[in-house]
């Protein structure tokens, strides 16, 4: 297969081994096994080959936050248990037992509307008690009522054609290191515990627990119990600049090209608000990268502004000037020489770090910084439909007709240590990915 079908446009270049020493590091420090959380496509990643390389190399459980993630994760040949951290429609339930999926459970309202579901569809559903602890969002509220909690979960756990093995809790602030917050993750863990003690106490038998985001496992080990939960850090990424674990790999790198070089004259402004006003002769590159695909508007360049982004071009640091557009951006090579069309442009990577242009962590870390302690991971590691390719480096097997990206088809009966992966729009059937690999694997 050729790569006529390639178009250089955005794309993202994911490093399966660093993704394997991550796992690996994971294990090593909690000593127990690890659910690999694999929503919003592993992180945007690609959960249809990251899946498999990650069961295969040791993940003990996936993670994902709805049905269809689930069921995608079952269709690339996922064997290992899924729970689905949110919300199912209980029509569903059908699709749960089929896939042998487990469901979160997080009120007496819900588990009855489960409930009823899988007895008129004559099947069970295997179920996770999901706990509020003091992260606030889904849960039963062991911190407000902690004996309506337990009689509500005691209540659930008799209901019909529902089988709960589990239970879990989330941590709100496990990535911060003030003695304020140390002691609100102290406390949520002591309740938690109390939780499943006075359950187990009551004849309630849990056979997985778990509670460890991210940050926690790393940073409490001793708080493994049955498994812990691996998401960012799974991917190379601090939980946030406060909480740095070394050993860490970064799993992607943004790649763009160059698409058009001029010269800006003293006096002149570029790109929308003209935020930006060249004081002496620059040269300018634009580059077809965007707020469209997940590059983000605030790390805009204006005159003095010190959190603008940082590309690298040949080696060197490309600073962004004016305003980032939808799919266009602009950025100084004024100090690069040679800069001309269709050179590459690693818009954020490790490979950056060392030239001080920009990572995914240090991308991240200038929000923290800036907007109230909000890490944009969201924007530095999770490409939308518009970054056009994925590349996979690493030792990986495919299948022919694995689904890769949305609708995208792939069909390739062969494997290598290199797989490519390129999204065209065809006009008759939506997204094609084509494959080009050699040396066949089976997985």
């Amino acid at each position: 297969m050729t790569n006529e079908l390639y178009e250089k446009h955005c794309w993202a270049l994911v490093d399966l081994d660093a993704m394997q020493s991550n796992l690996a590091l994971i294990q090593k420090t909690v000593g127990a096994p690890v659910c690999c959380v694999v929503k919003a496509d592993a992180y945007g990643h690609g959960a249809a080959v990251a899946g498999p390389w990650l069961e295969e190399n040791g993940a003990a459980a996936f993670a994902v936050s709805c049905l269809a993630e689930a069921r995608h994760l079952r269709r690339h040949g996922i064997s290992k248990p899924i729970l689905i951290l949110g919300y199912t429609d209980p029509l569903q339930v059908d699709q749960l037992a089929f896939n042998c999926i487990t469901q979160t459970v997080y009120s007496e309202e819900y588990a009855k509307a489960l409930s009823a579901a899988a007895q008129n569809a004559g099947v069970e559903v295997h179920c996770h008690f999901k706990v509020d602890t003091g992260m606030g969002r889904i849960g039963f509220s062991v911190r407000s009522d902690f004996e309506a909690a337990i009689a509500a979960m005691e209540r659930c756990a008799t209901l019909p054609k529902l089988h709960f093995s589990g239970i879990f809790q989330h941590f709100a602030v496990a990535d911060s290191t003030t003695p304020e917050n140390e002691a609100y993750t102290q406390a949520q863990h002591a309740l938690f515990e109390r939780t499943v003690q006075r359950l187990q106490a009551d004849g309630v038998a849990l056979h997985t627990i778990h509670c460890a985001n991210s940050a926690a496992q790393m940073r409490y080990p001793e708080w493994h119990h049955s498994l812990t939960r691996a998401g960012i850090i799974l991917y190379g990424l601090d939980p946030s600049p406060e909480v740095h674990f070394d050993g860490l790999r970064p799993t992607m790198t943004l790649k763009s090209v160059v698409t058009f070089v001029k010269d800006l004259l003293p006096g002149e402004s570029v790109s929308y608000g003209r935020t930006y006003t060249a004081n002496t002769p620059r040269k300018v590159a634009t580059i077809c990268v965007g707020y469209a695909d997940g590059y983000p508007r605030a790390l805009s360049g204006s005159n003095g502004n010190p959190n603008a982004g940082v590309m690298s071009i040949r080696g060197k640091p490309a600073p962004i000037i004016g305003r980032v557009c939808m799919d266009q951006t602009l950025v100084d090579v004024t100090d690069i020489p040679d800069v001309k069309m269709n050179d590459e442009v690693t818009v954020f990577g490790p490979e950056n770090a060392a030239i001080g242009a920009d990572t995914a962590d240090s991308i991240a870390c200038t929000f923290y910084c800036t907007a109230g302690g909000t890490v944009l991971y969201g924007a530095t590691i999770v490409p939308p439909a518009d970054v056009t390719d994925i590349h996979f480096s690493g030792h990986i097997g495919i299948r022919d007709g694995d689904i890769f990206h949305g609708a995208a088809r792939a069909n390739a009966a062969e494997q290598t240590n290199v797989v490519l992966i390129d999204i065209n729009v065809q006009p008759s059937d939506g997204v094609t990915v084509a494959v080009k690999c050699a040396n066949k694997r089976t997985v």
